[in-house]
């Protein structure tokens, strides 16, 4: 049996590599990645998101400077159309990604294919992390 879902698992992926979305996904990324500029601009923006965060969970205050140097530089990552496709498209692998994890798990859970309704319960199974119990 593991063998049969591993084939399967290599079949996805095989049609997720060739799927014109994710073509489109993958393009975006290289572009991205070929840009010094944009990429310079997301990494100083998740430094200084990074940093912001932990400042606030040791308890200490933010400026309103630092708070608003940040959004500055947020606004100008999003302003950069080669830094905005390149979230569009980590957005997107998110969605799929999600959507394939919860067809899964309600799979295992369930014990069959879910149904639309199944898939429309708000939740893609205990263990997903994406709800409180």
């Amino acid at each position: 049996m593991a063998n049969k879902i591993e084939d399967k698992t290599k079949e996805l992926c095989e049609t997720l590599v060739v799927a014109p979305e994710m073509l489109s996904i993958r393009k975006r990324i290289d572009v991205f990645m070929a840009d010094s500029a944009a990429r310079g601009q997301y990494e100083t923006l998740m430094n200084k998101g990074q940093a912001l965060q932990e400042k606030q969970h040791q308890g200490q205050t933010l400026e309103s400077t630092e708070i608003a140097d940040f959004e500055k530089n947020r606004e100008s990552l999003l302003a950069n159309p080669v830094a905005r496709n390149f979230l569009d498209a980590q957005e997107e692998i998110h969605g799929i990604q999600k959507s394939i994890q919860k067809q899964v798990s309600k799979t295992l859970e369930l014990g069959h294919l879910p149904t639309a309704e199944d898939l429309e319960e708000g939740s893609c199974g205990s263990g997903c992390g994406c709800h409180g119990h």
